[in-house]
This record gives structure tokens, sequence and C-alpha cells, in this order.
């Protein structure tokens, strides 16, 4: 069974970056499209960013091109790279193994000054 586990989240003010981490183990990483979501506070859990097996990326289209995902199979790692981030993007990051029920434990994300 794949298990997955979050890092990198925090506190960081207007503007600034964040580079979050998913590190899985078990099952096969790299036939899995996989994709990060994000719960804020209150809210429901909205999609952020998908990429496929053969990298194929569907971001959210609220990004306006702050976010990045990448993956790299043989370490069997997923990244999200967030840029310019502003206080809406608060929330509580997941990584995901679409089509399947496998989530990680979230990791979270505070934008304030």
């Amino acid at each position: 069974q794949v298990q997955l586990v979050e890092s990198g989240g925090g506190l960081v003010q207007p503007g600034g970056s964040l580079r979050l981490s998913c590190a899985a183990s078990g099952g096969t990483f790299s036939i899995y499209t996989m994709g990060w979501y994000r719960q804020p506070p209150g809210k429901q859990r909205e999609l952020v960013v998908s990429i496929t097996s053969e990298f194929r990326t569907t971001y959210a289209d609220s990004l306006e091109g702050r976010f990045t995902i990448f993956r790299n199979n043989g370490k069997r790692t997923l990244i999200l790279q967030m840029n310019n981030l502003k206080p809406e993007d608060t929330a509580v990051y997941y990584c995901h193994v679409l089509g399947r029920d496998i989530w990680g434990q979230g990791t979270q994300v505070t934008v304030s000054s």
C-alpha cells in the first residue's frame, strides 16, 4: 500500500515562497497520477494541481502561474513550488494519488504578515 508524507509547510509573509515535498513509499509511484490539494479554513478541499505519469499537468485557474509541480520518479517524490504567496493560499496542503483513496497527513501553509 502506498503511503504519502508531506513536508515543507510553515508560516511565510505575503510575496514569499515555499517548497512542499511529498515522499511516497510502497506501490509503483511512477504509474500514478499525483496531485496536490488544499483545504482552506472553513472551506472544502480543492485541487491545486495534478501531474500524470506522462508528466502532463493541470493547474487550478486561480493560481495565475504562481505554483509549479514537479515529480521525481526515481526518488518517489512530488514537489510543489509556491511563489508569490498570498493570504488566500493559507490552507492545509495534501498529497494525493488520484483515483485512489490515498492521502498524506497534510502540511499547514500560513501566509500572513
